[in-house]
C-alpha cells in the first residue's frame, strides 16, 4: 500500500544508516518506505534498485553513494544471521560529496554517522551530480538509464590519459557505441585538432565517420578515398625488422645481418638527403632506410659465393685477398630489384684445371632465414612493407619521402580519425605489424613530446578494435609488448590506450587493469564478467551483477572519466555513420503493405542464384570486387 504524503514530512527519506565499514553503509529502509514507486514533486522514483543513487545529509556536504545489493543480503553482520534482520535492507557504495547545488567531487571528505536519513536522489540531484564541471572538456555520450532527460557526460581529458576499455558480449552495441564515441571526438567545432588512431580487425569502421576519418587499408579503393597502407620496414627496430622478415636469427648470422643493416643505414638519403648524423651515432635501430633486396642479395652472395686458387697462391692467401681487398666472388650475376639469385661456380678440386673453386667464408653457415626473407619479398600480400610507396628504397638508400610524410599522413591534422583497415593482412603477421604501427607511432610521440606535435602538446589516442585477439593474457607478441608499454607510461606523453572486446577475460589483465575508464555493455559470460569487475575499484563491484540484464545499447560506466557510475543508454549513430556489425537478417521483416521489405534472408525464393562474383570478390580479398549488384525484388 502506497503511503500519502502526510505520513512523511519528506517524501524523499528511504530510511537510516544502521551499519558503517569502510566506504559500504548498510541501510534500513523505514517502515513508511513503500515497497514500490516512491513520489517526489510528482515525479515517481523507483525504491531500491540496485545502481540507483542515494543522497546522505552529514553536516554541510551530501554524500552521494549507489545501490550495489537489497534484501536480506544486505543487512549488517554474517549471512547467518540475516533473517532475524529482516529483508529491508540496502548497501550502499559511497563514492562522492558536494554541497546543496554545488559541484559534485568523486571521493569523500567523511562518513555518515548511524541515524542518518537516506533520501532518494532526485532528478534536480542528478542534475547536480553529473553535470560537466568545464563544459568544453566534457562530451555527451548518451542519457542517464533513470532520468533520460539528464544527459551522460564524459571527461575526454581523463578518457583518453588515464585509459579506457569498451567490453560488451558481441550484439550489446559495442561498436555502436565506439562509433559514438569517436563521433563525438571527431566534431571539429569542439576538437579542432584531435588525434585517433583506430585499428579496425574486420573493415567495420570505414564508412563509420564520413570525411572525418582517413582510411588505410591493403588494396585501397582510391575512387572511394582510400589511401593505402604502407608501413615502412626499415622504421622498424632492428630486432621487429629481423622477426617479421627472417624469423628467428641468431650467431654469427645474427652479427653479419647486423653489420650490413648498419652499412646500410650510415649510407642512407632519406627523401634523397642525407641523413647527417655521425657515423657512430647511427645504430641498427635508428629508422633510417636501407635497401632490403639490396640486402638480401648481398647476404646470398656472402653465403653462396665460391672463390678460386691459382696454381701459385693458396687458400689461405686467396681468402686473405678477399678479406682485405674486397674481391668479388667469380661468375656472381644477378638482380636485387628482381630478386634474382646470383651464379656461381660450382665447388670442384681437379688435378687437371688450373684454379682450384672453394666455399666463401661463410658458405658453411645456415641460411634459412635468408630463404624466408626471399618468399617474404616475393609475397605480394607483404608488397605494403617491403615496397611502402613513397617510402621504398632504392639500392643507394635513398626514398622520396621521410617519416615525417608518413607520420603527416596517419595521424596529420586534415582528418581527426585514422582508421588502419587491417582486414586484408595476413593473419599470420596481424601481431607484428600492429605492434610495429604501436611502437612507431609512440616512439614518435614520446622522442617528440615537447615538440608542436609532441604527446604532451597534441594527445594521440589509439582505439584497439578487437583486442583480444592480439593482446592475450600470456601473449609475448609485439602488439601485447607494445601496448603493456603505452598502458604504463603513456599517460605522461600524452598517449592514450582504448580497448574494445567482446572478450575480457582473454584481455591481459596487466593492460586492463590500466583502464581508468570501463564502459561495460551486457556481458553474459562469467568468465568475462568476473574480469572486468576486478579491474574496477573495490566499492563499486558490487554493481557489476546488473551486467547480464542490460538492454542493447545500454552500459555501465564507471571510472576516471565520469563523475560517479552512470548506468546510460548509448546515443546511436546516425544512418549514414554506424559500423557495419549489424546482425544480417534472417527473416525479413514485411512493410506495411504486407511485404518483404527487401529480398534477402530465408523467407523468399533466390532469383538468379550466382556465386561467380562471390569467387571473384574471394580471390581479389575484396567484397566490392565487381562491383555491388542490387538485389532483385521477389515475386510476391
Amino acid at each position: 500500500m502506497m503511503r500519502s504524503p502526510s505520513s512523511n514530512p519528506d517524501p524523499s527519506r528511504l530510511g537510516s544508516v544502521e551499519d558503517v565499514n569502510g566506504s559500504s553503509v548498510s541501510v534500513k529502509l523505514a517502515e513508511s518506505t513503500p515497497g514500490g514507486l516512491l513520489f517526489v514533486n510528482g515525479e515517481a522514483y523507483r525504491v531500491g534498485q540496485v545502481g540507483g543513487f542515494v543522497r546522505i545529509p552529514s553536516g554541510y556536504v551530501d554524500l552521494y553513494g549507489v545501490i550495489s545489493q537489497v534484501g536480506a543480503g544486505a543487512a549488517p553482520g554474517p549471512p547467518e544471521l540475516a533473517p532475524q534482520f529482516g529483508n529491508r535492507w540496502l548497501r550502499i557504495e559511497l563514492v562522492g560529496q558536494g554541497r546543496r547545488g554545488t559541484k559534485f567531487e568523486r571521493g569523500i571528505a567523511q562518513y555518515p554517522s548511524i541515524g542518518d536519513s537516506v533520501h532518494v536522489v532526485t532528478e534536480s540531484d542528478l542534475k547536480t551530480v553529473y553535470a560537466p564541471g568545464d563544459e568544453d572538456g566534457y562530451v555527451a555520450v548518451g542519457r542517464v538509464a533513470s532520468a533520460e532527460s539528464i544527459r551522460a557526460y564524459l571527461d575526454m581529458n581523463r578518457l583518453v590519459s588515464r585509459h579506457s576499455a569498451v567490453v560488451g558480449s558481441t550484439g550489446s552495441g559495442k561498436s555502436n557505441a565506439v562509433a559514438n564515441l569517436l563521433g563525438a571526438v571527431s566534431d571539429r567545432t569542439l576538437f579542432k585538432s584531435a588525434r585517433v588512431v583506430l585499428f579496425d580487425l574486420h573493415g567495420e569502421y570505414a564508412k563509420a565517420f564520413g570525411d572525418q576519418a582517413r582510411v588505410f587499408r591493403v588494396g585501397a579503393d582510391t575512387a572511394a578515398g582510400e589511401r593505402e597502407l604502407h608501413v615502412p620496414f626499415w622504421a622498424l627496430t632492428a630486432e621487429e625488422f629481423i622477426s617479421l622478415a627472417m624469423g628467428p636469427v641468431s650467431g654469427t648470422p645474427l652479427t653479419l645481418l647486423q653489420e650490413r643493416l648498419l652499412s646500410g643505414k650510415r649510407a642512407s638519403k632519406a627523401g634523397g638527403v642525407p641523413h647527417g648524423l655521425p657515423d657512430l651515432t647511427v645504430t641498427v635501430d635508428t629508422p633510417l632506410p636501407f635497401s632490403v633486396y639490396q640486402l638480401w642479395h648481398d647476404l646470398y652472395s656472402l653465403h653462396s659465393s665460391t672463390h678460386s686458387v691459382s696454381k701459385n697462391q693458396n687458400q689461405t692467401e686467396a681468402t686473405r685477398a678477399y678479406i682485405q681487398d674486397g674481391a668479388p666472388p667469380i661468375n656472381a650475376v644477378g638482380d636485387s630489384d628482381k630478386l634474382e639469385r646470383p651464379r656461381f661456380r660450382p665447388l670442384k678440386d681437379v688435378k687437371e684445371d688450373p684454379d682450384k673453386v672453394y666455399a666463401g667464408l661463410y658458405g658453411d653457415l645456415p641460411r634459412a632465414h635468408l630463404d624466408i626473407l626471399e618468399s617474404k619479398l616475393r609475397d605480394p600480400r607483404m608488397q605494403f612493407l617491403f615496397r611502402p610507396g613513397e617510402w621504398a628504397v632504392a639500392k643507394d638508400g635513398t626514398t622520396q619521402a621521410d617519416l615525417d610524410a608518413l607520420l603527416a599522413a596517419w595521424i596529420g591534422a586534415d582528418a581527426p580519425i585514422s582508421v588502419f583497415d587491417l582486414s586484408g593482412i595476413p593473419t599470420a603477421i596481424v601481431d607484428d605489424l600492429v605492434g610495429a604501427v604501436l611502437r612507431i607511432l609512440y616512439d614518435a610521440v614520446f622522442w617528440g613530446r615537447l615538440k608542436q606535435e609532441g604527446g604532451r602538446e597534441r594527445p594521440l589516442l589509439i582505439v584497439m578494435e578487437e583486442a583480444h585477439v592480439y593482446l592475450g593474457a600470456q601473449s609475448k607478441s609485439r602488439a601485447a609488448t607494445a601496448a603493456r608499454r603505452i598502458a604504463k607510461e603513456g599517460r605522461k606523453y600524452g598517449v592514450g590506450l582504448m580497448l574494445v572486446s567482446q572478450r575480457p577475460s582473454e584481455v591481459d589483465t596487466t593492460i586492463l587493469s590500466q583502464c581508468g575508464t570501463i564502459i561495460a555493455l551486457r556481458l553474459t559470460n562469467d568468465s568475462d564478467r568476473t574480469q572486468v569487475t576486478s579491474c574496477a575499484s573495490d566499492n563499486l563491484k558490487g554493481l557489476f551483477s546488473m551486467l547480464p540484464v542490460l538492454r542493447t545499447g545500454e552500459a555501465l560506466i564507471v571510472g576516471e572519466a565520469v563523475n560517479m557510475p552512470i548506468r546510460a543508454i548509448i546515443d546511436r549513430p546516425p544512418e549514414g555513420r554506424r559500423p557495419d556489425s549489424d546482425d544480417p537478417v534472417v527473416v525479413v521483416p514485411k512493410g506495411n503493405d504486407g511485404k518483404r521489405i527487401k529480398s534477402g534472408g530465408w523467407t523468399e525464393p533466390v532469383q538468379n542464384e550466382d556465386y561467380k562474383p562471390l569467387v571473384e570478390a574471394w580471390r581479389k580479398q575484396d567484397p566490392t570486387a565487381g562491383g555491388i549488384k542490387q538485389p532483385v525484388k521477389p515475386k510476391v
